[in-house]
C-alpha cells in the first residue's frame, strides 16, 4: 500500500495587482523560499479601491489605508492568505489594526522623493523660474506641500495612477481625469518615490533627487512591510527569517511618530530614520497645505530603543504647534 504524502498548503501572500507591487512580492517570494528550503509560496493579487478608481482623491476611500490595505488586510484576519504585502508607508500609523502585526520588513529601498521630468524640460527650467507656468502632479499631500515650497510659482495637480501609468501619461500629454467628470494638465513634471521607479525599471527618468533637506520622505517611505496575523505563530515564524532589524526599527520610531501626532490620511507629515552603530537619528515634520509652515524636530538616541525616540520627536512636535497644524487639514 502506497503511504500518501502529506497534502503542502502555499504560503499565500496577498498583494496589490499594481507592477511596482508585484515585483515587491515577487522580492519576498524569492527571499523567503531561499529562507525557507522547500516553501511553497503563491501571490494573490487583488484590485483594490485605490486601483479601480483613478481618478478621484484617496481621502473619501479611507485614505491610504482604505483605498490599498483595508481589503488585503481583511483577507488575512479571515484566514485566506498567510501574510499581505504593503508599502509601509500606505499602513496608516495613527490606529491599531487588532488582530495584525508587521512580521517582517525588507531591508530599505533608497527613501528619497525624486524629480520626472516631460520630454524637453530640465531641472533648471523650474528651478530658474521657480516653477512658474508649469504645473506638477502628485496625488500626496507631502509632496505637494513641499513642492509648494520649493516652487512656490507653480501649479500643482492631483495626479493618480501606478508610477508606470503616471510617467506614461506625463510622456503623452494626457490630462488626470477628476472624479467629478473634470479634468487637470497635462502635467510637465511629477514627484514619485525613487524607489518604486528603480523597481519597475524607470530609475533613468530621476531628472532630480530631492535631499531630505528638500524634502524629508514620508514614514516608512521604501521599506516593504509584510504583515500576518498576531496569533499566526507559524507564520510570524517564517517571516521572521527575511526581516530586517534595521529598517524594523526605523519602520517603528518613524511609525510611532504618526501615532503620537495622531496624524491623518489628509496630513502632510514626513519622517525620517537612520541607524549609524549603536545610535539612531530621527527626524520629523508636519506641514500646513500651502507649504508655507513648518514645524521640524530632530533628536538622536539609542538604536534599541526606537518608539522612545518617535515618542520623544511627536512630543516635541506637538509642543510646537503641530497638533494646530493637523486639525485644520482634517477634512470638513
Amino acid at each position: 500500500m502506497r503511504e500518501e504524502r502529506p497534502q503542502v498548503v502555499p504560503f499565500r501572500i496577498g498583494t496589490r495587482k499594481s507592477a511596482m507591487a508585484l515585483a515587491q512580492t515577487q522580492e519576498i517570494a524569492r527571499r523567503l523560499k531561499a529562507a525557507v528550503p522547500g516553501l511553497d509560496v503563491e501571490i494573490v493579487k487583488f484590485e483594490t479601491t485605490g486601483d479601480i478608481d483613478q481618478a478621484g482623491k484617496l481621502l473619501p476611500h479611507g485614505g491610504k489605508g482604505g483605498a490599498f490595505v483595508a481589503q488585503i488586510r481583511e483577507a488575512v484576519l479571515a484566514g485566506k492568505l498567510h501574510a499581505a504585502m504593503h508599502s509601509l508607508k500606505d499602513m496608516p500609523g495613527n490606529e491599531d489594526t487588532p488582530g495584525l502585526v508587521i512580521g517582517a520588513t525588507l531591508s530599505r529601498d533608497p527613501p528619497g522623493d525624486a524629480l520626472v521630468l516631460r520630454p524637453g524640460l530640465s531641472p533648471d527650467d523650474l528651478k530658474r523660474r521657480r516653477g512658474k507656468g508649469y504645473k506638477i502632479g502628485t496625488n500626496a499631500v507631502r509632496r505637494a506641500a513641499y513642492a509648494r515650497r520649493l516652487y512656490p510659482e507653480a501649479e500643482i495637480i492631483h495626479y493618480r495612477g501606478a508610477a508606470d501609468t503616471r510617467v506614461r501619461k506625463l510622456d503623452a500629454g494626457e490630462k488626470q481625469r477628476l472624479a467629478d467628470g473634470g479634468a487637470v494638465g497635462p502635467a510637465d513634471a511629477l514627484v514619485m518615490a525613487r524607489s518604486g521607479l528603480e523597481r519597475i525599471g524607470l530609475a533613468f527618468r530621476i531628472a532630480h533627487e530631492f535631499s531630505p533637506q528638500e524634502m524629508l520622505p514620508a514614514a516608512g517611505q521604501g521599506i516593504v512591510a509584510v504583515e500576518c496575523a498576531s496569533g499566526d505563530f507559524e507564520t510570524r515564524r517564517i517571516l521572521s527569517s527575511i526581516d530586517d532589524a534595521t529598517a524594523h526599527a526605523c519602520a517603528d520610531a518613524e511609525r510611532e511618530v504618526l501615532w503620537v501626532l495622531n496624524g491623518h490620511c489628509n496630513s502632510p507629515i514626513a519622517g525620517f530614520a537612520e541607524i549609524a552603530g549603536e545610535r539612531m537619528s530621527l527626524t520629523a515634520s508636519v506641514l500646513d497645505h500651502a507649504g508655507r509652515r513648518i514645524i521640524e524636530a530632530s533628536r538622536s538616541g539609542p538604536a534599541n530603543r526606537p518608539r522612545e525616540l518617535g515618542r520623544a520627536v511627536g512630543l516635541e512636535l506637538l509642543a510646537a504647534g503641530a497638533a494646530e497644524i493637523i486639525e485644520r487639514s482634517r477634512p470638513a
